[in-house]
């Protein structure tokens, strides 16, 4: 049966490509439908089992992280197109199982949607979770955040060796009394929790600082000739590590994965140099050379993502940044968020800005409350970014901040004018 639902989910993926489609979903809805036991089935056969990556922010880089990290010691399979529904965990299954059916890996990694994770767990018992934190995204999908703490309440439920929680997120940290597994959790130093806010705290809330123990825990962040944070992991002391992922929410997830690789047996040492290696996923701070200028990819989605995403501004200082914002559904309908947004960072900034997407004019509007003067409006992405990178000198930085949508019409825009930096 796995060797027709391996073919089935082949042919499909390899007619998309023959078409020029990614075919991230696609495949693995097919399969679904026609042989809705195989993901189990497949995954039964991974001796050192599943991970499961979830929470508002952070998925996709902390699964990268994950998947590096336990890349040393064991064969691992795991959903890095960003696709985190379950039918994009299949997708990825059929890929890269043999024609016979085999499926030649120690452990699955697999990123997944607040929601669709749920399902997932349905479907197949994670051994391992990592819960990242809760925030107020996409309101038109998930409701209000209790809901979603719920949801990740259930994947803990279903977890059966251990699960790493994010300790600063009251929510999340209160997930310990949904699961039978082992539990450990992740945070930052005291004297750096006012810098990484949960929802209240976002919203005007006082800060908490917990006591829980912390199996990875920030001490210090990168900062202007100091690119190195330092992390304490364990009873080992502390490790400085210079992540290629740059911003305070990419050391924030490094302490996550890190509290992982300690759970599956890697020494601290392995862990620093695997972190080291991680380069920026999908989107997610990725560089382009343009024209001789480097164009940084920045992946928006949320109040709380867009402020850390801006905090990388403090080392990045770029000569021109571009705020693309569409309203497609998988970038959720309702941009008022935005308002959540202070953008004082933008204003300080002495560089051109623009802004871009089907929501130009209203992300333009939204900055001149903030005192943020715009140079351009211009809805058309690949016109808005060759502009900036022409209005800048040569090796100078660009950044471009971006919703789901636009960042991945921009992935392509500039894979095509230019080349990976």
């Amino acid at each position: 049966m796995n060797v027709l639902a391996v073919w089935l989910g082949k042919v499909t993926l390899l007619g998309l490509r023959l078409i020029g489609r990614r075919g991230n979903a696609l495949p693995g809805l097919v399969v679904e439908k026609v042989f809705p036991r195989y993901l189990a089935r497949a995954l039964a056969t991974l001796p050192d089992g599943v991970v499961v990556v979830t929470g508002t922010n952070g998925k996709t880089t902390t699964t990268k992280m994950v998947a590096t990290m336990l890349g040393g010691t064991r064969r691992v399979l795991t959903n890095d197109t960003g696709s985190n529904f379950v039918r994009g965990a299949i997708t990825a299954t059929v890929e890269h199982a043999s024609w016979s059916g085999r499926l030649p890996f120690d452990v699955a990694v697999f990123e997944l949607d607040e929601a669709w994770a749920v399902r997932f767990v349905e479907r197949v018992a994670p051994t391992h979770a990592l819960l990242l934190n809760v925030m107020r995204d996409q309101l038109d999908r998930f409701g209000e955040i209790d809901t979603t703490a719920r949801l990740l309440g259930k994947v803990a439920a279903a977890t059966t060796r251990e699960v790493v929680l994010n300790r600063d997120d009251p929510r999340v940290a209160a997930l310990a009394d949904s699961t039978s597994a082992q539990v450990a959790y992740y945070g930052v130093a005291p004297e750096l929790r006012e810098l990484f806010p949960n929802d209240e705290e976002l919203y005007g809330g006082p800060v908490h600082v917990s006591e829980l123990p912390a199996a990875a825990q920030l001490q210090v962040l990168p900062g202007p000739g100091r690119p190195a944070l330092t992390m304490r992991l364990g009873t080992d002391g502390d490790r400085d590590i210079v992540l290629r992922a740059e911003g305070p929410h990419n050391a924030q997830n490094a302490c996550g994965a890190a509290a992982l690789g300690l759970a599956f047996g890697l020494s601290s040492d392995e862990i620093a140099a695997r972190l080291a290696e991680v380069a920026p996923a999908f989107g997610r701070g990725q560089s382009f050379d343009v024209d001789g200028r480097r164009v940084t990819l920045q992946l928006v989605k949320n109040p709380a993502g867009f402020r850390q995403t801006l905090r990388t501004l403090e080392l990045e200082q770029p000569a021109a940044v571009v705020v693309a914002i569409n309203d497609d559904y998988a970038d959720g309908r309702d941009v008022s968020w935005l308002w959540d947004v202070q953008f004082g960072a933008l204003r300080d900034l002495p560089a051109r800005r623009s802004t871009s997407g089907t929501r130009a004019a209203d992300m333009a509007v939204r900055l001149r409350y903030d005192d943020v003067d715009v140079q351009q409006i211009e809805p058309d992405l690949e016109k808005s970014v060759r502009a900036a990178v022409r209005a800048v000198d040569a090796d100078a930085r660009v950044v471009v901040f971006s919703t789901y949508t636009a960042m991945w019409a921009l992935h392509a825009t500039l894979q095509r004018i230019g080349h990976a930096a």
